[in-house]
């Protein structure tokens, strides 16, 4: 077997990073603490974290408690030292976020857009609500790390700025992560919705205990991310998770895809919408909403009512099925209509309870998020802080934010 070697600078730089991701982890920690817990020789911690201090990213937060002799220093992460831009390019919505280094959103944008027909206008709308948010909070792009783009289609690896023609057809000719590093000239990170919905609930939501899960989008198209043992699980070709296009109902609608009866084209918001309409009737010249569908089943209507059963029980089945294959500690429900809670998860839970084995569903927690409708946006801007915490060379050699 051959044997790696690793020169000083690059031992150098994987020291650095073991401790930049443990005061990161750890919020406040003294150096004799880290020198304990990395083996790492006191002279070697005091040269890394003075380091730190120098880029800004730690700092000196006053004396810990004396287990015997001196007070020890705590060094504590600077939050708020550099921005995140998260980006989420919906089927028919842009939102942008401005979080510091721990999730917070400092501001937000959002507009109505159709952005699955219009590459063009989505993304200088993009454009505009990124400028938007940094002027917002007076953020150079000096002090941005880097920005992260939730896209609703699967990404390749090997081409992680284009979409899936199948998808979005508009979209073929389009490489979205060129187009953002040319009009910001700052790192740009592009994945899946649903797969950043999951790294926002492994970051800062349900699933903030590292446990496994899996994130389920329910909107305009259905999607799932999946978190395994703190990573998001991709698959080869960047299409795991896509459950909207598992065939439910052999005699179902026809889908995009080319498939019949996809979970999508039964309780995706076009098929819940089109339901709404024959049972709900209109709301004057226009249909009703996904909107009023949750406004209606939490005034007791019976026909939207109706629907969540309807949409829970077909759910029902991929999430069943789910959890017979991979098992996870938890599945998180997001989007519009999730929001009308337990409506929906009692209808899934008794689907699933007829589909999964007894001891998969036993281990398994159903919840719907709380990070609400820009929890995918979030784990946009989380994607960037992941790859900086793995690679400290993404944070910018100035410091011009502000100090925790």
């Amino acid at each position: 077997m051959a044997v790696l070697t690793v020169d000083a600078a690059g031992m150098r730089a994987q020291n650095s990073g073991l401790l930049l991701n443990m005061i990161w982890r750890e919020r406040q920690i003294s150096r004799a603490e880290i020198a304990r817990r990395t083996e790492l020789s006191p002279s070697t911690v005091s040269a890394i974290v003075a380091d730190l201090e120098q880029a800004g990213l730690v700092r000196s937060i006053g004396a810990g408690v004396s287990r015997g002799g001196r007070r020890p220093t705590l060094i504590g992460f600077c939050d708020e030292a550099f921005s995140l831009v998260g980006v989420e390019l919906g089927a028919s919505h842009v939102t942008v976020v401005l979080t510091d280094l721990r999730g917070r959103v400092r501001t937000q944008s959002k507009a109505s857009h159709a952005v699955r027909g219009d590459p063009e206008g989505s993304l200088q709308k993009a454009k505009e609500l990124v400028q938007e948010c940094l002027d917002a909070e007076r953020v150079p792009r000096r002090s941005v790390v880097g920005m992260g783009v939730a896209v609703p289609s699967p990404v390749h690896p090997a081409s992680p700025g284009k979409m899936s023609p199948l998808i979005l057809p508009a979209w073929k000719h389009v490489d979205v992560k060129e187009w953002f590093e040319t009009a910001f000239d700052m790192p740009v990170f592009v994945d899946n919705d649903a797969n950043l919905g999951a790294l926002s609930e492994c970051f800062w939501g349900a699933g903030s205990g590292g446990e496994d899960l899996t994130y389920i989008k329910l909107a305009t198209g259905i999607g799932a991310g999946h978190i395994i043992h703190g990573d998001v699980y991709r698959g080869a070709g960047g299409t795991a998770g896509e459950i909207g296009h598992i065939a439910v109902d052999s005699n179902g609608p026809l889908c995009v895809c080319g498939l019949r009866g996809c979970l999508v084209t039964l309780i995706g918001s076009t098929a819940l919408t089109e339901r709404a309409r024959e049972l709900m009737g209109t709301r004057g010249r226009k249909g009703p909403t996904v909107r009023d569908l949750v406004d209606g089943a939490r005034a007791g209507d019976a026909a939207a009512k109706t629907i969540i059963d309807g949409m829970g029980a077909y759910l029902g089945i991929a999430v069943g099925g789910l959890l017979n294959l991979l098992n996870p500690a938890i599945v998180v429900l997001g989007g519009e209509i999730s929001s009308v809670g337990e409506m929906l998860l009692d209808p899934l839970r008794a689907s699933v309870r007829q589909r999964a084995l007894s001891v998969s569903m036993a281990e398994t927690r159903i919840v719907t998020s709380a990070l609400g409708e820009r929890a995918i946006a979030v784990g946009a801007a989380t994607l960037v802080l992941q790859a900086a915490l793995r690679d400290r060379s993404l944070f910018p050699t100035q410091h011009v934010g502000r100090s925790a």
